[in-house]
């Protein structure tokens, strides 16, 4: 079958064939004239019982009018569903389905020089990345309305009436019939005996599923499924802008939502990358001209320092630190300062232009007026209140059902919290453990100075191992936790999936949150601050505290955050694509081997549609979950702690660019057809966005007031240097220690002849001399810099909490020729409704069923009532001369005996217009 698409150009249509079906897929049954809508499959190793319950199943499908044929492949059995014209009709007014209406006037409206000249300058710096128009045309929007019956005068429906509806409309009209439809008799009461949904989690039927449409193999025939894999989901293609509005037609809304978002965030990524790069290339560029690195790296200065363990630890030269003084440099200047207050607002920014361009797709796809179904219960919680005695009315269904009463739910609730509150602990343990690693590590690397390669380098390869040995870690307890999650959320029972959704959502994200960032939320504001100082140091567990680099923790917080960040998405993209294949390859074997004794060779080398899809991936009772939890993960990443890390959106911008076609090469060619589900937005994960763009805000004005040095250099510069220069400022960070006020558990026993006759060590805090009156108290200039740093995050708060509330103000969540566009369809539905039964009144159109006239003319008057006080004109136009025109019209032929009773005067209708209202007067 074909559907035909419009494409407009230069206020011409120019009409393009698209195939969306072909003869070598038979996707028909065999009377090669009934289209297969929908898959039920099971296997003829069951029980009498199961067999009984299908067949009342199955009885009750027919009753309600779809047609059903069976297919058996030795084992196993395959139900193709059909509905026909009568019941998609039927069933597109009860679900209120959105559909095409008849060709209404274009709208015309030329615009002026300076937007023509914006239009044509955005075509063509788009241009490269579009799709060709000729092999993917450009599907134009169509008004729709609600589908009714009794006005199909109002639908553009085609000769052959069953291509009026799209293959994922009419999968999902099967869908919401399978979902519902009882599998006992009306004898036996049950109020949750029915739907599909619960005979899959019985094991009655094995599957249930809509076909793919034709093969994605370059070899074969067109089809919309080849279109998508060769223009989505091949990888030449991932430069190329996304067809959206064939993955919505095939995939349906739910799913076509989720590409639209994941393309959006990652074209939004792209300016925050470009910022990234420059700052790091200016880090890089200006590393020579440190005046920092530069008196760390003079040896002349002689910046003998403590040493960095008790007792087995001697003392060293700073100067040994001079490339981790030029590293920290690259991600510690002052171009990150003002890249973490750009990505603050970089957050909102995308926040709210997503909510625009939400709103787009919203009404180009019909999705404003979507109305939420009533959702049956989850098989899960039909099991757990079957055998109880409490029930409720139910307002929506109108009956009493069982239910569990909160005070029972109320011990299950305090119990996963606990559970929660545990696993959160394992994680955190978990850290410990690594820092206990951490710290092993590093003693003995610096015991290791006959190998001047790992002595000088002991924190950075303590710090990269350690963050190897955290993301092992983390992959593991990721796995441990999304079952745990998804059990505690089962044991709480909630009634439908969307509840069971939402509380997943939050239980996975603080768990995940907890896992991923607990270890950079440790070195970011925790590692040092409470080590103590040389003489006086504090232990836990007679164990010493970790302390900071000679450098600070950015470098280390840096070195986490890249080595999690990048290897988790290496790790996910490499699962992602090949667990999914070789659970299909799994699958293959597993059926070719079955089928050895019951199928010729003939038979398995020619298989069926239905057979070839249902050995691929299942979609899962989750669907997207999994794909939205691991991007939401990355903006946690990209956002806060991106202070630490600019190059954190450039590796996700690369990391999403292969996502997008990774995930549509998956849907496309490894998984089962989902069933076309709707949404209107991205629900629960629009609120986990929002919240993790606020944290980040506070994130970073910590990371940059306490764990860079960028408060240090400013209070240095202004308030100690005399020139204004950074000239000086390590010998102002390093403290004096005598060496003599070790005790014997302290003093280092392992020293270099360098180092013999010297009598006091350096170490970085701001404290007093020990030839002070107060020796090894906080300094002056310790108070300085913490007030400086509370005053700076007051101000970045309030700056970024003003800019941002502005920012929301002044950019509206829908854009103006949207409402605009709302506007003109609801003024052309009234319009075409109001015209096309008055000219049926005047006998101008053939006259229609006694229900569809007396429908007709109850509505004659009613709609006149929401006539606008302007109409079209013939260009298509709202004109603004029509508020005071006359229009007769005469009776209605006589076809039909009582109507024409009722109209055998003329009548005449005067519409009068005003500035408020429009009356009608006959």
């Amino acid at each position: 079958m074909n559907i035909k698409a419009f494409q407009r150009n230069n206020h011409k249509k120019k009409k393009i064939q698209l195939i969306t079906e072909i003869e070598g897929r038979r996707l028909f049954f065999k009377d090669e004239v009934r289209r297969i809508d929908y898959i039920l499959a099971w296997s003829g190793s069951d029980t009498d019982e199961d067999a009984k319950i299908r067949e009342c199943f199955e009885n009750n499908l027919r009753e309600e009018g779809l047609e059903l044929e069976c297919d058996v492949r030795g084992e196993m059995h395959y139900v193709k569903v059909h509905a026909t014209w009568e019941v998609l009709t039927r069933y597109a007014e009860i679900m209120q389905l959105r559909l095409p209406m008849r060709e209404v006037p274009e709208d015309n409206n030329t615009h002026n020089f300076l937007d023509r000249v914006k239009n044509d300058l955005y075509n063509w710096l788009k241009k490269p990345f579009r799709l060709n128009e000729t092999l993917v045309p450009i599907i134009p929007k169509k008004f729709t309305c609600v589908f009714q019956r009794d006005k199909e005068y109002l639908f553009e429906i085609p000769a052959k009436k069953e291509l009026f509806f799209s293959h994922a409309q009419r999968s999902r009209i099967v869908e919401y019939i399978l979902r519902r439809k009882r599998y006992v008799s009306d004898a036996e009461e049950d109020a949750y005996h029915f739907g599909i949904t619960r005979l899959l989690s019985k094991k009655v039927y094995l599957a249930a599923y809509p076909l793919h449409e034709g093969s994605w193999k370059p070899w074969t025939k067109p089809s919309m499924r080849k279109l998508l894999y060769e223009h989505w989901a091949y990888w030449k293609n991932f430069y190329k802008e996304q067809p959206l509005d064939y993955v919505r037609i095939y995939f349906g809304e739910k799913i076509a939502l989720y590409f639209c978002w994941l393309g959006f965030y990652t074209f939004m990524l792209i300016p925050a990358s470009v910022v990234g790069i420059f700052v790091f290339v200016y880090g890089v560029a200006t590393v020579e001209n440190s005046e920092i690195a530069n008196e760390a790296c003079n040896r002349s200065n002689k910046f003998y320092m403590c040493p960095d363990c008790t007792k087995r630890c001697g003392y060293w030269d700073l100067a040994d630190k001079c490339m981790a003084f030029k590293a920290a440099h690259m991600f510690d200047n002052f171009g990150t300062v003002l890249f973490a207050v750009f990505m603050a607002l970089w957050g909102t920014i995308f926040l709210e232009l997503w909510k625009r361009r939400q709103a787009e797709i919203q009404y180009k796809w019909n999705l404003m007026s979507l109305i939420n179904e009533e959702e049956p219960p989850r098989p899960e919680y039909v099991e757990r209140v079957q055998s109880r005695r409490t029930t409720k009315y139910n307002s929506i269904t109108g009956t009493r059902e069982p239910y569990i009463p909160f005070r029972n739910r109320l011990p299950v609730y305090a119990c996963s919290a606990s559970l929660m509150m545990f696993m959160i602990l394992v994680a955190i343990c978990a850290i410990v453990a690594i820092i206990v690693y951490r710290t092993s590590i590093m003693t003995k690397l610096l015991l290791e100075d006959h190998y001047f390669f790992f002595y000088k380098y002991a924190t950075i390869i303590a710090s990269i191992t350690a963050a190897t040995l955290n993301l092992i870690v983390i992959f593991l307890l990721k796995f441990v936790y999304e079952k745990a999650a998804v059990w505690l959320t089962d044991w709480e029972c909630f009634r439908t999936q969307s509840e069971f959704e939402t509380s997943l959502i939050l239980k996975l994200y603080v768990l995940q949150f907890v896992n991923y960032y607990s270890a950079l939320f440790y070195i970011a504001f925790f590692k040092g601050r409470f080590a103590g100082r040389p003489g006086d140091y504090n232990y836990i567990l007679g164990a010493r505290q970790e302390e900071c680099d000679a450098t600070g923790c950015l470098i280390e917080l840096c070195i986490q955050l890249g080595v999690v960040f990048i290897g988790k998405q290496l790790l996910y993209n490499v699962v992602e694509i090949l667990l999914p294949r070789a659970n299909k390859l799994f699958r293959t074997c597993y059926m070719k081997f079955s089928e050895q004794q019951t199928l010729t060779d003939e038979e398995r080398r020619n298989r069926k549609p239905w057979e070839k899809d249902f050995v691929l991936e299942p979609f899962g009772t989750f669907g997207l979950f999994n794909e939205y939890m691991e991007i939401l993960i990355q903006f946690g990443f990209v956002t806060l702690f991106v202070a630490a890390f600019p190059l954190a959106p450039l590796f996700a911008l690369i990391n999403n660019v292969i996502e997008i076609r990774s995930d549509a090469n998956k849907f496309v060619t490894v998984i089962r057809r989902p069933k076309a589900a709707q949404s209107k937005d991205i629900g629960m994960w629009y609120n986990v966005l929002y919240i993790i763009s606020r944290i980040s805000c506070v994130t970073n004005a910590f990371i940059i007031a306490f764990t860079s040095g960028f408060i240090d250099r400013l209070v240095y510069s202004i308030a100690v240097s005399k020139d204004g220069t950074l000239k000086g400022f390590i010998n102002h960070t390093l403290a004096h220690f005598d060496v003599s006020n070790f005790t014997e558990e302290d003093r280092p026993s392992n020293n270099n002849s360098q180092f013999k006759n010297i009598t006091w060590c350096r170490y970085k805090a701001y404290r007093q001399a020990p030839w002070s009156s107060s020796p090894y108290s906080y300094s002056l200039s310790y108070w300085h810099v913490l007030a400086a740093q509370f005053v700076f995050i007051v101000i970045f708060e309030n700056m970024a909490v003003l800019i941002t509330s502005l920012i929301a103000y002044f950019i509206p969540d829908m854009p103006s020729r949207v409402k605009d566009m709302y506007r003109r369809e609801a003024f052309l539905y009234n319009d075409i409704v109001m015209k096309t039964e008055l000219a049926i009144a005047k006998g101008d159109i053939a006259p229609l069923t006694d229900d569809m006239i007396q429908g007709i003319r109850r509505r004659t008057t009613i709609m006149s009532k929401f006539l606008p006080s302007r109409s079209l004109d013939e260009t298509g136009r709202l004109s603004a001369t029509d508020s005071d025109k006359d229009v007769t019209y005469t009776p209605l032929r006589k076809k039909k005996h009582k109507f024409e009773k009722q109209m055998s005067e003329s009548v005449q209708v005067q519409v009068t217009s005003t500035d408020n209202d429009t009356t009608v007067k006959a």
